[in-house]
């Protein structure tokens, strides 16, 4: 039997794995999407960039679902008061995503140039927005939510929507956008050819440079300008108990992970050096491996935050000691163990599946092979 410290890192690692992992497969299709509007100059060039996303993008979404249900189940505190306090975020997140199985079933139905138009930018919003508020929404993390825990264990939320978009949290959603775009670009490079590859070349570029700037501009906000957070007497196989804890504010906090531990600053290192290396291979038309390297970036950017808050999971700005951190706002032993089987079971066989579904859809998108297919195609 694992016990339960060791259980509560595995499922820190399980949900960094999960966030990663909507990051790199739902992201290249959020980031054709968001380019779709610009970069198809013509309805063969717009039907060529949904072609290129439309069988896979229903299925990598259910990363996104499966990181949800895993904080719900593996932090349900945390769950709770992260999904109440962000309520109108997630709504605004929840109805962007309506708009992408609409627009991918009915852009379609009708061949009106006005009707095609609306729908590519319904997926343009539903491609764009979620990534945004997932990057504020990272941004706030770090600088702590307010929020507290009162003597019934029960998190009250005291912030307003208005208040998340701060402007560091902005960059952070700017640069979320950002390099999901590249990811993106770095995709449409590898699965299309003539004018369309060559914008969609200059776009990577300029977002991988720009994912990069951003990324150590964030990183140079957080060391000198943001207090990260310090906890004591925590028992990392304690109870659900965040009060039984204290918390401090500290200068450069946020660096004390990777000061302690040195190998961690890999980890930033990775986000550059896949942004730079991308946009060096893409300039080359190696597509495959400048998604290989822009995957490695946005491995790099989430997990950062992760290993720099390490082992808090949402801190609190108006009451430091409710802050909640891995050790005291999971579930309990049996209910994590169980998860992990189901977890060593499942997620072999959808990583072998989605691997398969790409394999056997990858090659090359062209003007004739959409005009061909042209009623059995999106």
């Amino acid at each position: 039997m694992l016990e339960y410290a060791v259980l509560k890192v595995i499922w820190w690692l399980f949900i960094g794995v999960l966030l990663i992992g909507f990051a790199i497969m739902d992201g290249h299709d959020m980031g054709v999407g968001t380019l779709l509007p610009f970069l198809g100059k013509n309805d063969n060039e717009r039907r060529i960039m949904i072609n290129s996303v439309a069988p896979h993008w229903d299925g990598n979404q259910v990363w996104l679902l499966t990181g949800g249900g895993a904080m719900f189940a593996a932090w349900p505190m945390m769950y709770a008061t992260a999904f109440s306090g962000f309520y109108i975020a997630m709504l605004i997140v929840l109805f962007a995503l309506i708009f992408r199985p609409v627009a991918f079933d009915y852009r379609s139905k009708a061949s009106g140039t006005k009707w095609k138009q609306n729908w590519d930018w319904a997926l343009f919003i539903g491609s764009a927005v979620p990534p945004i508020i997932f990057g504020v929404a990272f941004g706030n993390l770090l600088q702590g939510v307010p929020f507290h825990i009162d003597d019934t264990m029960r998190p009250i939320y005291t912030g307003h929507f208005f208040q998340l978009l701060n402007p560091f949290a902005l960059l952070c959603g700017v640069l979320s956008l950002v390099m999901i775009v590249f990811h993106g670009a770095n995709y449409l490079v590898l699965r299309t050819e003539g004018d369309l590859q060559k914008r969609a070349q200059s776009v990577s570029s300029l977002a991988g440079l720009l994912t990069a700037v951003l990324f150590i501009l964030g990183g140079l906000w957080v060391y000198f300008g943001i207090d990260g957070y310090v906890a004591h007497g925590v028992d990392p196989n304690g109870p659900a108990n965040p009060l039984a804890k204290t918390v401090e504010l500290q200068a450069g906090a946020w660096f004390n992970n990777f000061n302690s531990l040195p190998i961690l600053w890999v980890v930033p290192a990775l986000a550059v050096v896949g942004a730079l290396f991308g946009v060096l291979f893409i300039r080359q038309l190696k597509a495959g491996f400048a998604i290989v390297c822009s995957s490695v970036m946005l491995l790099g950017v989430i997990l950062t935050p992760l290993a720099a808050m390490f082992p808090f999971v949402l801190p609190s700005s108006s009451d430091l000691r409710s802050s909640l951190t891995m050790w005291d706002c999971t579930s309990s032993e049996l209910t994590l163990l169980v998860m992990l089987i189901v977890t060593l079971v499942f997620l072999p066989c959808v990583l072998i599946y989605t691997g398969w579904a790409y394999k056997v859809m990858s090659g090359k998108l062209t003007d004739k092979y959409i005009e061909k297919n042209t009623h059995t195609l999106y």
